[in-house]
Parts: structure tokens; sequence; C-alpha cells
């Protein structure tokens, strides 16, 4: 729920980047390996997903009845309101809601101010907490047996596919952005959801793909597998597209994030694996994807 009433919050440090992508009229198609398939949204997840993604809804009688905490969202400012036994689901509110008890004591509400988030972000965690997926959800097709993506609103079309952000001054992958701040809140299962519904996506534009990258390396830690993973193997797949744009040439003269040292070490060990391939010795277990 959304307010024009602004709030002081406490003074905090801003997260920002300079950085500002330019723009490229290459992107991908369905020939490179990402795709985005359309579904009837009446179509129900299969049982077993839907168990692992209701979790947070497993108790609704006392989530719904908790007391209820004020989250004020942006640089605008934004409103929000959780129950907070939903909000617990996240060890880090969890965490930020036993450091206000002695708020709560003295008579104010809980109040969570989160000036570097994004509200159409956090919209979509919220409606994860509460529903175990976000807009546009996730759809089983038992005759192929695939995981689709719900046919999008007319009225909302494909720019769900993107969102603006603030410390990027651009646009990035809404998925990547959920990925990172599910992170950052401890919620395992939303990033396994995003990274799915990521990979789906299809005609996204090379200099977004780029800043969506730079945002990934920059919000998640070395150890993260996964979301890096899958921009090193999206980019090497679709190299024929990318040697040709001059975002990517822009971006690697510029420099500054460890993704391009990765992408060369994940070619390396791909030209390895064809070369040894070829010569008939076992293939490189070096892998990035």
């Amino acid at each position: 729920m959304f307010s024009s009433r602004r709030f002081d919050p406490p003074p905090s440090k801003s997260f920002s980047k300079g950085h500002k992508s330019s723009k490229s009229n290459a992107s991908f198609s369905k020939s490179h390996g990402v795709s985005k398939s359309k579904h009837d949204s009446r179509r129900r997840l299969t049982t077993s997903m839907s168990q692992r993604m209701d979790v947070s809804m497993s108790s609704p009688d006392s989530n719904l009845t908790s007391s209820i905490v004020t989250l004020v969202i942006g640089r605008d400012q934004r409103i929000f309101a959780a129950h907070e036994d939903v909000l617990s689901a996240s060890p880090w509110f969890q965490q930020a809601l036993m450091d206000q008890y002695h708020d709560l004591q003295s008579g104010s509400g809980k109040r969570i101010y989160l000036p570097d988030d994004e509200p159409e972000i956090f919209s979509s965690i919220l409606e994860y907490m509460y529903k175990g997926d976000y807009y546009p959800r996730l759809v089983h097709n038992k005759r192929r047996n695939s995981w689709e993506i719900e046919q999008l609103d007319e009225e909302r079309g494909s720019n769900e596919a993107t969102v603006y952000h603030h410390a990027v001054d651009g646009d990035v992958l809404k998925d990547t952005v959920i990925y990172c701040t599910a992170d950052k809140y401890g919620l395992e299962e939303l990033k396994r959801v995003a990274l799915r519904k990521q990979g789906l996506q299809s005609g996204i534009q090379c200099s977004t793909i780029l800043a969506s990258a730079r945002y990934a390396y920059a919000n998640t830690p070395d150890t993260d597998s996964k979301l890096r993973a899958h921009y090193l193997a999206l980019i090497i797949r679709s190299r024929s597209t990318f040697k040709r744009s001059g975002t990517m040439q822009l971006e690697m003269y510029n420099g500054g994030s460890q993704l391009f040292f990765d992408l060369f070490v994940a070619l390396c060990n791909h030209v390895d694996d064809i070369s040894s391939s070829a010569s008939n010795t076992p293939r490189s277990n070096r892998h990035f994807f």
C-alpha cells in the first residue's frame, strides 16, 4: 500500500554507483538459448513446487494476525505495511525486528527504513513472501514438462522484464535485482525462483545485459556460483552478438569489474574443452556454467 506521506528516516549511508551503461540496438533471441514462453495464467504450479514456494503461508492464521510493521522504501519514501510473522521468514528482517523490541515497549510502532531498495522490487519481494511467487508467475507446462512464465497482461506488456534502478541510473533485469535482494534478506527459495525466471527471458538488449551483469557482481558475494555463472554462460553462448556490440567494447575498455576477468577465464576453459574434445581426451572439469 502506497502513501504520499513522507517520513524523515534516521541517517543512513546510501548505496550508489556512478556507472551508466550506454545503449545498444543488439539484443538476444531464442537462437542463443534464451527464450521466454507464454502460458495461460490459470495453469497452476505442480504440487511439489507449490509446497516449496508456499512455506511462508503454512500457518496463515498466525501470519495474518500478527502485528503490522511499517516499511519506508526508497528515495521517495514509499510506505508499505506487512505482518511481522510474514517478514520474520527472512533472517534479515527477523533480526531487524528484534532490534526494535525496545521501541515497541515504549509504545512506538515498528518501522523499518530501506532507502536503497526500489519500491517496485520490494513490492515483488512482499508478493513472494505472501503468495510464494511474484508477477509474472512461473507455471508448469505439463505437456512439455517444463517451466514457463505466465502470459503478461497487455497493459503491463514486456516492460516487466526490466526495472529502472537509481543505483546504476539505468535499466537492469528485474529478476537480477530480486535475486540480489533475496540474497541480502536470506530468502534462498526466492533466489532460485528469480534465477529460473531470468533464464526464460529473451529479447533483452546487450546494454541491459551488461548493466545487469555488473549489478549482479556488485551485489553478490564472490562465493556466488549461480547468478554470476548465469551471465558468463549467457555471454559465451551469445558471443556472436556481443563481439559486434559497441557497448561490450566500451564496457571492457572502462573495466572496473571482476566480470571481465571471470569471462576471460570462462572463455579459456571453453576453448580448452573444445581442444580436449577434438583430441579425444577427457573434457576439462573447469566450468562456469
